[in-house]
């Protein structure tokens, strides 16, 4: 394993005041998700046979695969040692899971398809701990991306998760990411994102003669 992989990876933007890889579970942040949690280990527990038919990681694959394994009710945790993660798209918003996040169970049932970002490596989770772990990360990378849209001017938000992106994955993956992902991750129209896509001095101007 060479060095990039013996580290954990993240995605801090610069206003971000709780760093990914400084998250530490008490018992006021556990709280509110033991119900989810709880729930969530039923269908693992419910699953029986299933579950012992899953392999312990997957890795990279087809989209359409990877979607039948995010919304089959197992949770899944985004390698942390890699550079990977994986944009997971709702009914009316995409998400964006990196390092050490949690997927899958109840919190991504109505995932309608999934992005895969770098060779992206989903675990499964081998305690109970580990599990509480990755939805404390899901929440931090949730928080983070609200970081963005609390801007409120549109443009600055698209050119924000933009760079946020370039900064963590090369610029070929991220211009196979469509306009409508990041679009919709941070609430602006795909035309908003095409336009902070440009390279300064790239506007075309039209003059009649």
């Amino acid at each position: 394993m060479d060095s990039e992989k013996q580290q954990c990876y993240q995605v801090a933007l610069p206003e971000a005041s709780h760093p990914i890889d400084s998250v530490k579970v008490t018992a006021a942040q556990t709280e509110p998700l033991h119900s989810l949690m709880s729930s969530t280990e039923s269908i693992n527990t419910a699953s029986g046979d299933a579950e012992a038919n899953l392999p312990a990681v997957i890795e990279s694959g087809e989209p359409e695969d990877l979607l039948e394994y995010i919304r089959g009710g197992q949770v899944w945790l985004v390698n942390s040692r890699q550079r990977n993660g994986v944009i997971l798209c709702k009914p009316f918003h995409t998400e964006f899971a990196g390092p050490g996040a949690a997927v899958g169970g109840y919190l991504d049932l109505d995932c309608q398809r999934v992005i895969p970002m770098g060779r992206l490596s989903l675990v499964r989770p081998t305690s109970h701990q580990e599990r509480q772990n990755a939805y404390l990360i899901r929440r931090q990378w949730i928080k983070l991306t609200q970081q963005v849209t609390d801007k409120s001017a549109p443009l600055q938000r698209a050119q924000m998760i933009l760079n946020q992106f370039e900064t963590y994955f090369d610029k070929e993956t991220i211009a196979r990411i469509p306009d409508e992902a990041f679009a919709l991750m941070v609430g602006v129209l795909p035309y908003t994102i095409r336009m902070a896509r440009r390279p300064p001095g790239k506007l075309t101007v039209r003059v009649r003669g």
